[in-house]
Order: structure tokens, then sequence, then C-alpha cells
């Protein structure tokens, strides 16, 4: 009786709060579809200037009077495209919406005129697998610039690097988040060393390094090509010197298939091997023992002309008395006879010899 009259209170005092209010329940439940569809339509929302694609999941914002990186990108954003925004600086997060992670897979920055690169500037972006950087002016690129990226497996820094900012590219790629990266595309950045000291190049399948201003590749480069075999290096339009210094690279280049532009491999110096190709470099083009050798005997051949000449003039200083005394012979005899010749000349020249004879 207890547990039946309880229940039936229960039931009566719930109906009488359903009763009394009715129009506040009906207005949380409103409140809460309008909050779901303004998140929906915010999370939908273009960023300004931008073209956006649901269906391939593209957004891509050009230049359209609008600066600097876009901002609330849509999440379900595979593909941002950014160009001629004059973006100048990415600073930390600069992708960062809110401090949420984007599943966005491509990230192409190209032409933006990007200057400064700070540390975790594509923080919250861990699923980019390519990043473009090409066609930019890097002044300044830091050692965490990297930071975060760990299914980057294409990297493009094509004409965007300052011959200054070489040892700081090194430093940034030298991070530990790249240790996925497939292919790094370094073209046109006058560079003159292979950044291959820092980098971890144990999963890098293509470097390419065409047009940049390397002359020779060392010893140390040549043995970390030699360790990483998987890797293809790209290396045309370089201005080889092709001198004893090329000694390394000349033999890992016959012997091995890792450089697939070797064909297109050309000298810059000397003179005499301008424009050959290094293939068709003999081994003693660049055999620094024999470069050596021909070194010394040219030293050696000036020594022993400059003895030579030290005796000679010895000889002479020793003997100045007797070359004096037979170049006043000389010069007497030469003076006899030219009054000879004087003489004679009077006597032809005089018209009453002529008569005489007559």
């Amino acid at each position: 009786m207890l547990a039946g009259a309880c229940t039936r209170e229960y039931c009566t005092h719930s109906q009488r709060r359903e009763k009394m209010w009715p129009r506040a329940s009906v207005w949380r439940s409103w409140t809460a579809v309008l909050a779901g569809l303004a998140c929906v339509r915010a999370e939908d929302a273009c960023p300004p200037a931008c073209a956006c694609d649901r269906e391939s999941g593209t957004v891509s914002c050009r230049d359209g009077g609008v600066s600097g990186v876009p901002g609330d990108v849509p999440q379900w954003t595979s593909t941002l495209i950014v160009r001629g925004r004059n973006v100048t600086t990415l600073r930390r997060g600069a992708f960062g919406a809110n401090g949420t992670e984007l599943d966005m897979a491509t990230l192409s920055l190209a032409s933006n005129m990007i200057r400064v690169i700070e540390a975790d500037a594509f923080f919250g972006l861990p699923r980019v697998h390519m990043l473009d950087l090409s066609h930019n002016c890097i002044e300044f690129i830091s050692a965490g610039a990297f930071n975060g990226l760990v299914e980057l497996r294409m990297l493009c820094l094509n004409e965007s690097i300052l011959p200054q900012v070489a040892m700081q590219l090194s430093a940034a790629l030298a991070s530990k988040s790249l240790h996925n990266l497939h292919r790094l595309e370094l073209a046109g950045n006058r560079l003159r060393s292979i950044p291959l000291a820092s980098l971890d190049a144990s999963n890098l399948h293509q470097l390419v390094l065409v047009n940049n201003s390397i002359e020779t590749i060392n010893r140390d480069n040549v043995t970390s090509l030699g360790q990483q075999r998987r890797t293809r290096v790209y290396l045309s339009q370089n201005p080889f010197r092709c001198t004893c210094d090329l000694e390394a690279f000349y033999y890992w280049l016959k012997n091995s298939s890792q450089c697939p532009d070797a064909a297109l491999l050309r000298c810059s110096e000397p003179e005499a091997k301008r424009g050959l190709a290094l293939e068709k470099l003999r081994g003693e083009d660049v055999d620094c023992v024999n470069e050596n050798l021909e070194a010394v005997s040219y030293v050696f051949l000036g020594i022993v002309l400059a003895l030579i000449g030290l005796v000679f003039l010895m000889v002479l200083y020793l003997n100045r008395g007797g070359i004096k005394r037979w170049l006043n012979n000389i010069r007497e005899a030469c003076r006899d006879q030219m009054e000879v010749y004087h003489y004679r000349y009077e006597q032809d020249s005089d018209p009453r010899l002529a008569n005489v004879a007559v």
C-alpha cells in the first residue's frame, strides 16, 4: 500500500510539473537545436576571399585583397591552397583553429612572400602529407619550424631559401618529425652543399637539388649518399669544378645508380673542361695523386731554373774583370774598323782624287 501510494504521488507530481512548465521545455529544446545548427554553419563557413568545394575537400584562397593566413578553416578541409596573400610570417599554430587539429593532407603556400617561419608554425596539422613552400623569400627559418609534421611525405622549397639561410635550413631539416619524409625539393636555391649532414634520410627516396651552386661534393656527403642507397639525387644544372676535389664524387657517380640525371652533369671549371660531361672524364682528370705530382714537378723545375740562373750570375760576378777587358777590346776593335771605313769614304767622295785617277 505504501509503495503504491508513493508511486501515485510521484506520477501526480510529475504531471503537475509538465502542466506548469511546458513552454520552458520547448524553449530549451529549440535553443539546443539552434545552437547545433550554428555550430554546423560555423564549421561549414568558407573563409573570406576563398573558394570552397566540400565534395573534394578543397579550400582555395588566392589574391583577393586579403592578406595573411585564412582563419577558421573548415574541419572537412583536406587540401588548402593559399597564394598571393602576402603572408610574410608564419607564426606558431598559424593554421590551428581554437587549438583543434585539422585532418588536412595537402597544404600549398607557394608564392606568398613568406619571409619568416617560426617554431611550431604547422602545429595542429599532424596529418599533412604534402607541404609546398616554393617561390617565397625565406630570410629566417626556426630550427623547430617543421615540428609536428609527423606524417609529412613531400616537402617543396624550390626557389625559396636565401643563401644566408642554408645553415638554418639544415637545422630545421634535422627535426625528428621529418622521419617519414620521402621527397625533398630544394631546386633553385643557390645551395653550395648537400644538406644531408643533419637530415634524417632513413626514408628519403628523392632529393632534388637541380639548379643550385654546388661546385663539388666532399667525401663526407658521398659517404652519406652511399649509406642511403634508396635515395635518388637530382643534381643537373650545377656548376661543378672538375678538379681533384671531385674525385670521391666522380667514382661514386661511376659505380652508383643513385643519380638519375648523371648524364646531364657538366663541368664549369677549369676552362679547358667547360661543358664536358662528368661521365666522360677520365680517372686521371680527377686523380689527386697525379695532380699533386704534377704540381711538385713544376715546383722542382722552377727551383732548378732558379739555381741555374744563380750560378750564371755568380760566374759573371767572379769574371767581371776579364769580361770588362773583353768588352773594351771589342769596343776598340769596332772603333778601328769604323775609322778605316770612314777614311775610305772620304777618299772616294773627293772629286780631285777622281780626276787624278782619270
